[in-house]
């Protein structure tokens, strides 16, 4: 009965969220992790249990089963290893295509410097089960298969080595910190529609199982722990973590089991250091920001030490070192005042507590926090707008990339526009002119190459970050910054939590905008075709002013056309793209607009006629807003001169 009962309750569930999204073939699994482990801050090993609960809500029988080993990849000759080096022999700029961080790194690690992650005694529902290795990737060949929609238990026991610290996991960083702790535990490989995702790990970003996690560390009780989640017992560890006034009552001996829960995540991410100083602010509806960091003069010094001359010449390692501090000092303060214009124009961070923790490579991302080299507001504002475009959307990053770091990127762009007054006119130039260097070169690629992929780490990241950027501010074009804007919001509503692909945001526009869109995600998402409008010829004919224009970039855009008048007024002949099969609303009700016939994709010339005169016109310009990722835009404004 109590089986029947559980049954109908998860139809009813289906049912209820099918309807409500119009999705009724969109499943997802579901996972529930419980581990404790061992932290042996001598060895800088740990040893841990696994207890994962896994629903296989597919329509799919599942005979195997794969799990992640990441810190595999810190080994001479592995994958990661050996990419690293390869695309290093590339030249891009007259720069070796390195990732600086990586370079040749992994073949110089000693046996007690690399990374392991070895898995024992897997069993599922009690039974022992075959395992086999193949670096990253664990596969499991399961003896009874897990049919569709029920539930089975996975054990384990695992064994790591924390490898120094070369991308993004790892000890001692360059900054001092001991554990940054990233990829630290066997991860269960996504199965979704597409099937399983085993991919390797070489260089890029995650995909996960959405869940809810239990993680027990014990450490060595000088220790201070940020990371995900809850912490259940801050009166037992202190740090910073009790409530004010309360005492603390430590357990005796030398260690401490820190007991974390963090509820619907897809990964868990700690770090760990004796030195870290740990503040904390409570915002709005009692959500509290957490910062942990340490000051390490003799670490920040050496980073001074190795910059560029031209920035030694703007000030002294002194000051570098006090600069570091007060952007850690302040960051809480920089996300409290962020935080509500981030709720208003992106969707509202539903989680009770976020942490900022020194222990990156950079930046890197994890639900409930990031990892930081340095607090600077850029990558501040960077990292925490992942909790919306990848932690809460959960995107498989490694085929939709932009998805993740270009509408991050252009989230980036907007707080910090908004931060500074709204001030800047156009805040997305850099990732513009990043774009148009790469699609005017050798290397670029289409959107759609797999981010482990790509022949260059330059095409991977300008594609990934700025034709992302680039692609939800030309949306904006295309369809009107209002419907963008409600598009994302939107966006955030109905696919938080759920995976959503390329298609699926297409969908939210359309349905928010009334135009058609699948053209402009198969142009600028699928080709690697590019733009380029240009001013043709005027003239005068029959009384009437006569604009030819010609389409000479291969990818179709929708035209404003801003003409000036001697008189000073100014009118918008705006020509949608005949495949839209609609038209984007007046954005400026000041300036007169008149709508022409769209121009059809297959044409290369079309021609504007207004009832003016020729000498009537001083200025001819092909969107003038600049939003349009025209790759020549010296064809596009003509100045007459009476």
């Amino acid at each position: 009965m109590k089986q029947a009962l559980s049954v109908l309750l998860l139809v009813a569930f289906v049912l209820g969220t099918t309807e409500s999204y119009a999705q009724p073939d969109r499943w997802q699994q579901k996972v529930k992790y419980k581990m404790d482990v061992r932290m042996d801050v001598q060895k800088d090993r740990m040893q841990g249990k696994q207890v994962l609960e896994y629903w296989n809500n597919s329509p799919d029988t599942l005979k195997v089963l794969f799990f992640h080993l990441y810190w595999n990849a810190f080994q001479p000759g592995s994958m990661m290893d050996a990419r690293s080096i390869e695309l290093g022999k590339k030249v891009v700029n007259g720069r070796s295509d390195w990732d600086s961080r990586v370079r040749d790194r992994i073949s110089k690690l000693g046996p007690d410097e690399i990374g392991y992650q070895k898995v024992q005694n897997f069993k599922m529902n009690g039974r022992p089960q075959a395992t086999s290795v193949f670096e990253t990737i664990l596969k499991v060949s399961l003896d009874k298969p897990i049919l569709p929609r029920t539930k089975v238990v996975l054990e384990m026991d695992f064994e790591s080595q924390v490898p120094v610290q070369i991308r993004r996991s790892g000890r001692d960083n360059a900054e001092g910190v001991r554990y940054s702790m990233a990829q630290w535990y066997p991860k269960l490989c996504e199965y979704d529609y597409e099937g399983w995702h085993p991919t390797p790990y070489v260089a890029r970003e995650f995909y996960g199982v959405w869940g809810d996690f239990d993680v027990n560390i014990t450490i060595d009780k000088n220790y201070v722990i940020g990371g995900t989640g809850y912490l259940l017992n801050p009166q037992e560890i202190g740090h910073g973590y009790e409530t004010p006034g309360m005492v603390v009552k430590k357990p005796a001996g030398n260690t401490l089991t820190w007991r974390f829960t963090a509820p619907n995540v897809h990964d868990f991410v700690w770090a760990a250091d004796p030195e870290y100083k740990h503040l904390s602010k409570t915002v709005r509806d009692g959500t509290v920001l957490h910062a942990f960091y340490k000051i390490s003069r003799e670490h920040l010094k050496k980073q001074y030490d190795n910059m560029p001359d031209r920035v030694k010449q703007r000030m002294t390692a002194d000051q570098y070192i006090q600069n570091y501090a007060k952007d850690w000092d302040s960051v809480l303060e920089l996300a409290a005042r962020a935080l509500p214009y981030i709720d208003k124009t992106f969707g509202k961070y539903p989680y009770k507590q976020y942490s900022f923790i020194q222990g990156g490579d950079g930046g890197m991302e994890y639900p409930m926090a990031t990892l930081l080299k340095g607090a600077g507001r850029g990558v501040v504002i960077h990292e925490w707008m992942h909790s919306w475009y990848q932690m809460m959307m959960g995107t498989n990053e490694s085929l939709y990339a932009w998805m993740d770091e270009g509408f991050t990127s252009y989230a980036e762009s907007r707080v910090n526009w908004w931060l500074d007054g709204m001030k800047e006119k156009f805040p997305h130039e850099g990732s513009y002119s990043a774009y148009a260097f790469l699609a005017k070169s050798e290397f670029n690629e289409p959107l759609t190459t797999h981010s482990d992929q790509y022949n260059t780490n330059t095409a991977y990241s300008i594609n990934a970050y700025s034709k992302g950027e680039v692609f939800l501010e030309q949306l904006g074009y295309v369809i009107g910054a209002e419907a963008r804007d409600r598009t994302l919001l939107e966006y955030y509503r109905r696919w938080k939590y759920r995976h959503p692909n390329p298609a699926d945001f297409i969908r939210v526009a359309e349905d928010v905008s009334g135009i058609q869109l699948d053209w402009y995600r198969t142009f600028f998402v699928n080709t690697d075709k590019t733009i380029d409008y240009g001013i043709d010829s005027l003239w005068e004919e029959g009384g009437k002013l006569k604009i030819r224009l010609r389409k000479i970039g291969d990818m179709p855009m929708p035209l404003d056309l801003e003409l000036t008048y001697k008189d000073g007024s100014r009118e918008i002949a705006y020509i949608p793209q005949y495949l839209m099969f609609g038209e984007k609303k007046p954005e400026d009700p000041s300036v007169k607009r008149t709508v022409f016939e769209p121009w059809k994709w297959t044409h290369r010339e079309y021609v504007v006629e207004l009832n003016r005169k020729l000498t009537d016109l001083t200025r001819v310009e092909i969107d003038p807003s600049q939003r349009m990722a025209d790759l020549e835009r010296k064809n596009n404004k003509l100045e007459i001169k009476w």
